[in-house]
């Protein structure tokens, strides 16, 4: 008996580290030295992963990646402990001059080993958050390709002197055809009418949005929010999974990559531009937010006035004053979530 004890113990102080491939991935287990006692490699399939760490729970740590967090949830339903680490706070591993997937996978497991802070991990949401939040990255994705055909008609258009209309509506091609000369239909037919179909498509995805946004009660409070519609209050919702995840509402600010950087170093210390970590999309919306609540349509309130005082009038300062709003629609949007209150325009006066 004290022998499988001692066995099932051993099992426990067991770390293994995953460095994460596209098709096949290599992992590396050690003891509770550091020392090296197996390794290999797996597929990136249930059955395979299954197969390989089926077992006694243990500790694993990995990359974040495209597939780490369906590689995350099916590791945690067979009871291991998983730890994602950032690999943008990993400088250790990702910008070593001796790099390779064994390497990268054992020092994943020292640094679980040390102390899984050093990974700086961070949270995975739900599948059912992630399948929302695919709706809202394929519209984006439909978005930029209608751009791209945009900006491509109207500079064909162009170089014959021809002007497309300006705004860019479900009925744009249709709109454009009665514009093209006779030598252009040719060129420009099938360009546009594929702008109106996916103008119809990113209606589609709109829709479902909405939707989705009906099923989360916190939507609608965060869009009392001027100039934030149900876009951006669902991105927000969705990237960060879970109110309680921040004990600090300006944690969020970090977490999207809207504070600045630091490098402080004895009497230095350099104002630098903001870290542009976390969510790229997210930080984008929450950027155009900001540029509605600064913009001629916005509506007056504590945020605009401090955004329009900070910016100053200089075009430099202008661009500071837009990212400083964001990040503080940031906190904002997250203190209403936590809360449940009312957004005030004045909250002072109030």
């Amino acid at each position: 008996m004290k022998k499988n004890t001692g066995r099932k113990e051993q099992k426990q102080r067991e770390i293994i580290g995953i460095d994460l491939g596209d098709k096949v991935s290599r992992y590396v287990v050690i003891n509770e030295d550091g020392e090296v006692i197996e390794e290999g490699t797996f597929r990136n399939q249930a059955t395979s992963i299954e197969k390989h760490f089926r077992g006694e729970p243990r500790c694993i740590a990995l990359e974040v990646g495209t597939q780490s967090a369906w590689i995350t949830r099916q590791l945690q339903q067979m009871g291991h402990e998983v730890i994602v680490a950032n690999a943008r706070q990993v400088k250790w591993i990702t910008s070593s001059d001796q790099k390779s997937d064994r390497v990268d996978a054992k020092k994943l497991a020292w640094l679980a080993r040390a102390d899984m802070r050093l990974l700086a991990p961070i949270e995975h949401r739900s599948a059912e958050q992630q399948a929302e939040l695919s709706v809202i990255r394929a519209r984006g994705a439909v978005v930029r390709a209608r751009t791209l055909l945009v900006n491509a008609a109207r500079g064909i258009a162009k170089g014959f002197g021809q002007r497309l209309p300006a705004t860019v509506t479900a009925t744009f091609g249709k709109r454009a055809l009665t514009m093209v000369p006779p030598m252009l239909q040719a060129a420009l037919t099938g360009l546009l009418e594929q702008i109106d179909a996916l103008g119809k498509r990113i209606q589609d995805y709109e829709e479902r949005i909405e939707q989705a946004g009906a099923r989360h009660p916190e939507v609608e409070k965060l869009t009392s929010i001027p100039g934030v519609g149900t876009l951006t209050a669902l991105t927000f919702v969705l990237t960060l999974g879970r109110a309680e995840r921040f004990s600090h509402s300006r944690d969020v600010a970090a977490f999207l990559g809207l504070r600045p950087r630091q490098r402080q170093s004895g009497g230095l210390d350099p104002q630098l531009g903001i870290s542009k970590s976390g969510d790229k999309y997210l930080r984008k919306l929450l950027v155009q937010c900001a540029h509605h609540t600064l913009g001629h349509w916005g509506q007056d309130s504590a945020l605009r006035q401090w955004g329009l005082a900070k910016g100053g009038g200089a075009k430099g300062a202008t661009r500071r004053a837009v990212v400083a709003v964001a990040r503080k629609l940031a906190v904002l949007l997250h203190r209403l979530w936590v809360t449940g209150e009312v957004y005030k325009p004045f909250p002072k006066a109030a």
